[in-house]
């Protein structure tokens, strides 16, 4: 992975916490083409699989592990007929006298049928919610996950960015971060943000850079910095469930390439798109 480049500004002295909320959220996407409608199917057992709660709460570990956060409680669900959720609290501090977090493939005390997870930091958190479904006639399956990192103090959520955009292998991406609130200096000034930043693609590893394009729509003024990203390159094999594209006549998979193109291109810009 890159090495991200230094933003820091010279060390504020504060006059007592940071309250300076820095939040990135993701709206990841993978799509997936499943000719039959058992096809379909054996795609969002499969993704419900591959990002179980058990598998999301991994992720997220490593993502406070990855910005420096420790884990005070955990607490995640797994949905009927589809999806899960999980939910963390972290905290930048010690956890001298705090409850000791539920370890990963235990289940909590008095726990349901379902699991369900949620881990805190003090006063910062990190969820993940995902939503498989598919088109019933065009062949066409989406997974999302939303995914929501927001801490307060010195800790960045922007340390994970590279590492969440790896771990689901996203055929899109639509993030946001925001600095929130203000902290104050010894002499009582206002602080509104901590660190340099202009876009949200200054903290993307280049071997990432070189797979997508990426468009910012950033409002500098209000600390919002918008980015979106697309792979640049098709590779139907990729996109099949099933089957492969060396097995499908030419036209077929002509048609086939099309409307995954169109399934993508309609989610990178948020409309409809007539064919």
């Amino acid at each position: 992975m890159a090495k991200i480049k230094p933003t820091s500004n010279p060390k504020l002295k504060l006059l007592g916490f940071n309250n300076l909320t820095k939040t990135l959220s993701f709206n990841i996407y993978d799509i997936c083409y499943a000719r039959t409608k058992e096809h379909q199917q054996e795609y969002v057992e499969y993704i419900d699989e591959a990002y179980n709660a058990e598998r999301l709460t991994a992720i997220l570990t490593e993502v406070a592990h990855i910005i420096g956060a420790n884990i005070l409680n955990v607490a995640r669900q797994d949905y009927d007929p589809q999806g899960a959720s999980v939910t963390m609290l972290i905290s930048e501090g010690h956890l001298d006298g705090l409850p000791t977090p539920v370890p990963l493939g235990k289940k909590p005390p008095a726990a349901s049928k379902k699991n369900s997870v949620v881990s805190h930091l003090d006063k910062s958190h990190i969820t993940v919610h995902t939503y498989p479904e598919n088109h019933p006639d065009a062949g066409i399956s989406t997974f999302r996950a939303d995914i929501d990192i927001s801490t307060c103090g010195k800790i960045s959520p922007l340390k994970a960015l590279n590492y969440l955009i790896k771990s689901f292998e996203s055929d899109i991406v639509v993030m946001d971060y925001r600095v929130r609130g203000f902290t104050r200096n010894v002499r009582g000034m206002k602080h509104f943000i901590d660190h340099n930043i202009d876009s949200t693609q200054n903290f993307i590893a280049r071997d990432i850079k070189d797979k997508y394009d990426m468009v910012d729509v950033n409002v500098y003024q209000e600390n919002i910095f918008h980015t979106k990203m697309k792979l640049k390159e098709l590779d139907l094999d990729t996109y099949l469930f099933g089957e492969g594209a060396s097995e499908l006549p030419p036209r077929e998979a002509k048609r086939i390439r099309d409307r995954v193109n169109h399934e993508i291109m309609e989610i990178f810009y948020g409309k409809n798109i007539q064919s």
